[in-house]
């Protein structure tokens, strides 16, 4: 008998082989993907990370709620699906006794290119070219433990013991440096570095006004010295921001297109080492879900989804409205023990809140009576390349000086009315698309590139009798 799944060697996953449920999380993961880059096309890339502490009332409540609720998040559930993609190509790959270096090889550098044009001409914040390197990070250890001597590591459980160590030992770290510095500084110390630390910041933002505070005020060499030194990251800041809100404002593309080359010539000299630490831990879960079974044969696995859905969501809100609430407290600035206390909630609360989204999604698709509100995601989720970019060239073209112009004047709540409609229109071109072609027009030229060979775009007509039949 023939295997419902079977594909045909040297060819990709045709559509009515794909597995739904990762198209649904992957159009949901755009959504956020498209909350958190909005504000980064209207507000300096240098500022990323922080929050913007002069929002009053709404515009406050949208980028508070944003701030615990997505920032980070989807962005690590949008790692775990390419972790995920990528297992499937590969396993597929080792299914049909094929090889696959050279074959992943061109997807990573066409994404890598594909990346770099992005984050060129449209947007510095791209994370293609991240994915790219991290891909090809992966595809380095796959072929290491396909090797004679590693082979014993090639099963699931290496991958998540890998992915889980590279999360938790940061964390170890960190905690493990907060007791020892517990157990070694008293209260008399710890009160000392804070009101000398609040002293200097008070001093620097006095000396940013008048330009003569620390030459004329009474205080010692040292202070003075703290107190320029913290002066001169103000002002670095300041003028990083101030040069990127002149580029966007102005309407020459070139010289936006200029200050992008120099941001992403600056980025990709440190974006192997931020990829290895934080890309590369996420995309071995990711392979380890889809390995392992649970991703492909979830309705096996759903207390594990239940423990997600509880967990994730139960302690990654707490953590993440914990570490929010603390770091925007004004004693945090000065207080560099509660600055990593609060940075560590927050960042845990991440990668547990993304868990716990991942559950309840997965918990949601696999309820009948509720995937059926969740399959319009789907469309944009087959899409994802294409819906991404087209993020990028609609943003840009609202808020950039060569284009509309608005960068810096549409408000944070505001915001959420053009995400809206961008989600809207998106959801309905990419159905209607999907009607009549097979892939988005990136996704088919991303695997004819792959493939080294034109794939079909439109639907044959067995298949197109055969989604007739299942929908």
């Amino acid at each position: 008998m023939k295997d419902d799944n079977y594909v045909p060697q040297n060819s990709p996953i045709k559509s009515t082989n794909r597995v739904v449920s990762l198209d649904v999380i992957r159009g949901f993961a755009l959504i956020g993907i498209l909350l958190m880059n909005i504000e980064w096309f209207n507000r300096p890339l240098s500022e990323l990370g922080q929050f913007d502490i002069n929002l009053t009332g709404f515009d406050w409540a949208v980028s508070w709620f944003i701030k615990v609720f997505v920032e980070g998040k989807f962005w690590k559930l949008f790692t775990l699906l390419f972790g995920m993609g990528f297992a499937i190509m590969i396993i597929k790959a080792q299914a049909t006794h094929r090889p696959f270096i050279a074959l992943f090889s061109r997807r990573m550098l066409f994404l890598f290119c594909l990346g770099l044009i992005h984050m060129i001409f449209m947007w510095g914040g791209d994370i293609l070219n991240l994915y790219a390197i991290g891909g090809l990070m992966m595809l380095a250890w796959i072929s290491i433990i396909q090797t004679k001597y590693f082979k014993r590591f090639n099963k699931p459980i290496t991958f998540l013991r890998i992915g889980l160590f590279m999360i938790i030992f940061p964390m170890v770290i960190a905690l493990l440096s907060a007791i020892y510095m517990g157990l070694t500084t008293d209260q008399n110390e710890i009160r000392q570095e804070w009101q000398q630390q609040k002293e200097i910041i008070i001093l620097a933002n006095k000396a940013t006004k008048s330009d003569q505070l620390t030459n004329t005020s009474p205080i010692d060499d040292k202070l003075k010295l703290d107190v320029e030194n913290y002066q001169k990251q103000l002002n670095n800041n300041s003028q990083q921001a101030a040069k990127e809100v002149a580029a966007f404002s102005q309407k020459n593309f070139w010289v936006a297109t200029s200050f992008r080359i120099d941001m992403a010539i600056e980025r990709l000299k440190v974006a192997p080492i931020g990829t290895f630490f934080m890309g590369i831990p996420v995309f071995m879960l990711g392979y380890w879900l889809i390995a392992s079974g649970i991703m492909r044969k979830p309705e096996r696995h759903i207390v594990f989804y239940q423990s997600l859905a509880w967990f994730g969501t139960g302690f990654g809100v707490f953590f993440s409205v914990a570490g929010v609430m603390i770091n925007l407290h004004p004693a945090t600035a000065a207080a560099l023990e509660i600055k990593f206390v609060s940075h560590g909630l927050f960042s845990f609360g991440k990668d547990v809140l993304a868990a716990g989204y991942l559950g309840v999604l997965m918990l949601c698709i696999m309820n009948e009576r509720i995937k059926r509100y969740l399959l319009w995601l789907a469309p944009m989720g087959r899409m994802a390349l294409t819906n991404y970019l087209m993020h990028s060239l609609i943003l840009s073209s609202i808020f950039y000086g060569y284009a509309g112009g608005l960068f810096g004047e549409i408000a944070r709540g505001l915001q959420l009315a053009i995400v809206a409609i961008i989600i809207l229109c998106q959801s309905l071109i990419s159905h209607c698309w999907l009607s009549y072609y097979q892939f988005g027009p990136l996704e088919w030229l991303w695997r004819s590139v792959t493939y080294l060979k034109l794939q079909p775009m439109k639907y044959h007509e067995e298949m197109v009798g055969e989604i007739s039949t299942v929908n």
